[in-house]
């Protein structure tokens, strides 16, 4: 597939959502994630409480299906930590008790809701999608990193006073390093979240090299401050300087 001769009009799509699944039995995390993705989510899997945390710190869901008896660090444990790094995605907790005290324990830690195994998929898949929405509507309109600003609404860009005229694929990028400013941003999650593409390949990296090549131009030309920067053989990261 040449990907350099792709027409733009095919490039032209909305980000699908992307779930965290946090679960240590392979059967669940398998089940749920074909489960979501057949409902066109992306589903992304951790099999423990530490490499569930490290994900939802290096990357960007719209929400996390959390276990709560997991190895190593509970599901309370992980979720009381992202709440105090304030992170606010929507987070589904799952868990094999039913008193009212371990509700209110997981609520009480910052959990938006609380499914008992065993559940139905169609009642899992009915809450994922009211926290969707809940979590669309809590999010910001505008996009900013210093005087760099996205508008989600127009999908239009400026940097200080000056218009942006980004392509769509160029935009899909710069949204995306806006999400994740700050943190790097490696070839690999711009293939699987941007160009859908699972398999990463030198002719995708090319491909990706030279949107980030323009979108430095365009959002750093004139500027003193930089604030697109490529961290050599790791990717990139979207970050003013301190």
């Amino acid at each position: 597939m040449d990907l350099a001769r792709r027409p733009e009009r095919e490039q032209t799509r909305v980000l699908t959502l992307r779930i965290l699944i946090v679960e240590d039995e392979p059967k669940v995390a398998q089940a749920l994630r074909e489960g979501l993705e057949s409902e066109s989510y992306s589903a992304a899997i951790a099999t423990t409480g530490e490499d569930g945390f490290f994900l939802a710190n290096s990357e960007a869901f719209d929400l996390v299906i959390l276990d709560v008896m997991l190895p190593g660090r509970s599901g309370i444990d992980i979720l009381s930590a992202m709440r105090r790094k304030g992170m606010h995605i929507p987070v589904l907790l799952l868990t094999a008790k039913d008193t009212v005290a371990d509700r209110v324990a997981g609520l009480d830690s910052g959990a938006d809701d609380y499914l008992v195994k065993p559940f139905a998929f169609a009642e899992l898949s009915a809450r994922v999608r009211a926290l969707v929405r809940r979590g669309k509507q809590d999010s910001p309109v505008l996009l900013e990193v210093d005087d760099l600003r996205i508008d989600l609404i127009t999908r239009k860009a400026r940097r200080g006073n000056r218009p942006l005229q980004l392509t769509t694929r160029e935009y899909e990028v710069l949204e995306y390093l806006m999400r994740n400013h700050g943190q790097i941003v490696s070839r690999e999650m711009l293939g699987r979240d941007v160009w859908l593409e699972n398999t990463r390949h030198s002719t995708l990296d090319n491909v990706i090299d030279v949107h980030m090549a323009r979108i430095r131009r365009k959002v750093d030309d004139g500027f003193a401050t930089k604030l697109v920067h490529t961290v050599r053989g790791v990717g990139f990261v979207l970050a003013a300087p301190k």
